[in-house]
């Protein structure tokens, strides 16, 4: 690890200018996150043409918190109206709502809070400590390697998308589909333009983003509207957990927060998957299980220090390898490319300063939350009585005001609001977001990288062959696309009958025995 390049990214983020979007970037995510309906997704998605006029690390930071923020902000929602605010929040819900039923709202989000510091805290860590070390593995990546890893990253997210695999891998077909639009990076001709001066440049990326995340979510909010509906709990007691109760559940947290981390290094597995995950080994590390789903602190703190060091587990494969552990990270990834960055594994090399100052946002933007946390909370609390109906139309308002911001352009505009139809459709169909992002960020890397492999093994696709590193890659990409397949979890099955003899399950038959 570079120590200067470190402490150039820490002087950079200590400038005022930088503290000042980070406090700003988490009283946004705070709100965000309590309002249900809303993500953090799209939230970053609105507010990335903000970046545009800012340093890449000044805006980075900004979106780095407001994701922060919004993590813990969906459990304001999960404990006072049984409502998760953000996905990642649903197992707050179990223990969460109770203790708020029982007049104890404030020491449940207080315990919540606790949790999300030492979760991010952790997790900001352990970014700072891992993702050099990948750094460094990849620095002598070429072309080649590049390559697979671009084939690895699209397979991983497509495998690993919720519901349906094969879905998934639609998705990010389309989204690679997509990234060729415009101009050949290798031969300069026009591809898919349709002789249309506007895709001659290629799919604008924050267009395409803020259509299929902030539109959809917003049609969401007008079908599910009830104007007038909804009720918010109110906060009376304490929130600020005492030294009994942070002590007791400091086990608890710090496990959580490195679960949380384990899961987000996987891309696609998300703060709702860690989240469940934590849950279940509080419950089994716990003396007195009957208590879980009754009130029970421990069932709090252990999915909000999981979802929120998601966050920087995350971030790991995203600056390190080029490849976004969320749908969240790919935004950031994004902002790195408006900004004329190249993400891939030379990333954390050539723009160090820009890398490591976002590390630290993370690292402070959890301060920051605490800080935040309990004085804003109570605040926050009013914006759960917002009406769906009301917040729908001010959304889409936003979302054609920053797009016509970017170029000036009325085709941007009508180009968005043709992605937010198909990602309504796509939403309805169950087929993930997520998967296209990604294809839309791979796709131009997979495309360069491939024309320069051809070139250097003059038109032989044994080139990727001849690097071990390339071949370890592509081999991971296949058995992941098989594990995608219906034919993989039934060739299991047949190998473990076979095992068996009669089919039977070997744990069944040592209970009988």
């Amino acid at each position: 690890m570079d120590q200067s390049v470190v402490l150039i990214g820490l002087a950079n983020v200590l400038s005022p200018m930088n503290l000042a979007v980070i406090a700003g970037g988490t009283l946004l995510g705070l709100f965000v996150g309590a309002m249900p309906g809303l993500s953090a997704t799209m939230a970053l998605a609105l507010l990335l043409p903000l970046t545009f006029s800012l340093d890449p690390a000044t805006g980075l930071s900004m979106l780095a918190s407001l994701y922060l923020a919004a993590m813990y902000g969906g459990s304001i929602a999960a404990i006072l109206l049984r409502t998760p605010g953000t996905p990642a929040a649903a197992a707050t819900i179990l223990d969460g709502s109770p203790m708020a039923a029982s007049g104890r709202a404030g020491r449940a989000l207080g315990i919540s809070l606790l949790a999300s510091f030492t979760g991010g805290l952790v997790s900001g860590i352990a970014l700072l400590t891992v993702a050099p070390l990948l750094g460094r593995i990849v620095l002598n990546f070429g072309p080649v390697e590049l390559f697979a890893l671009a084939v690895l990253g699209i397979t991983i997210i497509g495998s690993l998308s919720q519901g349906s695999a094969i879905r998934g891998l639609f998705a990010g077909t389309i989204g690679l589909l997509l990234g060729t639009v415009g101009m050949d990076p290798t031969t300069g001709t026009p591809r898919f333009t349709f002789d249309n001066i506007h895709l001659f440049s290629g799919i604008e990326f924050t267009v395409a983003l803020i259509g299929l995340f902030s539109v959809p979510q917003a049609i969401r909010l007008i079908e599910t509207s009830q104007v007038g509906q909804k009720l918010a709990s109110r906060v009376t007691d304490r929130m600020l957990p005492g030294l009994r109760d942070t002590l007791r559940l400091a086990p608890n947290m710090l496990r959580s927060g490195v679960i949380g981390v384990v899961v987000g290094l996987i891309p696609g597995a998300g703060g709702d998957t860690a989240s469940w995950f934590a849950y279940n080994e509080a419950r089994r590390f716990a003396k007195d299980k009957s208590r879980f789903g009754k009130g029970e602190p421990a069932g709090i703190a252990a999915p909000e220090a999981a979802n929120n060091a998601v966050v920087g587990g995350a971030l790991i494969p995203t600056l390190a390898l080029g490849i976004p552990g969320s749908s969240s990270a790919a935004i950031l990834l994004g902002a790195l490319m408006v900004h004329g960055i190249l993400p891939g594994p030379t990333l954390m090399t050539d723009h160090g300063d820009v890398t490591y100052t976002l590390i630290w946002a993370v690292i402070l933007a959890n301060l920051a939350l605490l800080l935040f946390g309990l004085f804003f909370t109570r605040i926050a609390v009013m914006v759960t009585r917002i009406p769906d109906g009301v917040l729908a139309p001010i959304i889409i308002v936003f979302c054609v005001v920053g797009t016509f911001a970017i170029n000036n352009s009325l085709f941007d505009v009508i180009f968005m609001l043709g992605f937010g139809l198909v990602g309504y459709l796509l939403d309805k169909c169950q087929v993930p977001l997520a998967p296209m992002v990604i294809g839309l960020i791979l796709g131009p890397v997979l495309d360069t990288s491939l024309h320069q492999s051809l070139l250097i093994g003059q038109g032989s696709w044994g080139i990727f062959l001849q690097s071990p590193i390339a071949t370890v890659l592509l081999l991971l990409a296949a058995v992941s696309i098989l594990q995608a397949t219906p034919l993989f979890p039934m060739l299991y099955r047949r190998i473990r009958k076979r095992r068996n003899g009669d089919g039977t399950d070997p744990t069944q038959m040592n209970k009988t025995d």
